[in-house]
């Protein structure tokens, strides 16, 4: 088990209802049916990671533009950081890297749940 901030349930609820659309996209093209049991919007700690695998202690998280800028950079550095303390391993992926490489992406998560 790892620890939640229970403030953040009605965010995370949110959130799910609406995914962007590369969210959606590899949610119901890849995670969903994947054999590995994948959770969307999981709080962990302080934060909600995109997707969850907590048999294979993965986030994904998908960046769209905004993470490019500086103050953006940094908070999902610590955000990544914090997720590793506990044991994780964290895979962040571009929303353009979603839409355009599709596959490739799909490739790197097998290659991180093998």
């Amino acid at each position: 088990m790892h620890p939640r901030n229970d403030k953040l349930v009605n965010l995370a609820k949110e959130l799910r209802k609406n995914m962007t659309k590369e969210e959606r996209r590899l949610w119901f093209a890849f995670l969903r049916e994947y054999p590995v049991r994948f959770r969307r919007q999981e709080i962990i700690g302080n934060y909600i990671a995109d997707f969850y695998c907590s048999s294979a202690k993965l986030i994904i998280e998908l960046d769209g533009s905004q993470h490019y800028e500086k103050e953006h950079i940094q908070y999902d550095a610590e955000r990544s950081r914090f997720f590793q303390s506990l044991g994780f391993r964290v895979l962040r992926f571009s929303n353009l890297d979603v839409m355009q490489n599709f596959e490739g992406v799909c490739e790197q998560i097998m290659e991180a749940l093998r």
